[in-house]
């Protein structure tokens, strides 16, 4: 019996998987860089190394998670036909922890790149990362085929949670060890 066709749609819950993690571990640096009064050049270090690296790591494990599933399958005698490709899981999941995990970074890039010297980097970056949660909650609704408000206001609550988090952290910690 020939497998199954996989289609991109049947993905899009690792891409909201990998997007929403993206969005919150970034912002959570920018957050916390900017409670602690870090330069932007120093945040941006700091945002892109998390970019690259846990992103990879989310890949990873997302692959290896979908790989012993199948595995486990496999070793009970059951099929592994409708199962997602373990490889394609882990690149959608890399991909969107990257392409929206950039979000809060671009106010600092954009104005790094063009010496634009705007007052509330923070701010915009607040501003890009809630569209950014925005967008993800309504794709999450849609493919679990929820309440859109319920998607976003809970994609937007995780994330204002986890700034406040990785905000009030580094702003402590910055008079605890730095000054």
């Amino acid at each position: 019996m020939p497998k199954k066709t996989r289609h991109i749609e049947d993905y899009l819950s690792e891409f909201v998987y990998g997007g929403i993690d993206g969005a919150v571990t970034t912002f959570a640096v920018v957050a916390g860089a900017t409670g602690a009064g870090f330069d932007a050049k120093i945040l941006l270090v700091l945002g892109f190394a998390n970019l690259i690296a846990d992103g990879f790591s989310m890949g990873v494990g997302s692959y290896l998670s979908t790989k012993s599933e199948q595995q486990l399958l496999e070793k009970h005698g059951q099929s592994t036909e409708l199962s997602p490709s373990s490889v394609m899981n882990g690149l959608m999941t890399y991909v969107a922890f990257i392409l929206v995990g950039l979000v809060p970074l671009l106010a600092y890039v954009i104005d790094m790149m063009f010496n634009l010297r705007l007052d509330n980097l923070f701010g915009l970056a607040c501003l890009l990362t809630a569209i950014a949660f925005i967008g993800i909650g309504v794709l999450k609704s849609r493919v679990a085929e929820t309440s859109v408000t319920r998607g976003v206001s809970e994609t937007v609550t995780l994330g204002i949670i986890a700034a406040l988090f990785a905000y009030f952290v580094g702003n402590v910690l910055e008079r605890m060890i730095i000054s």
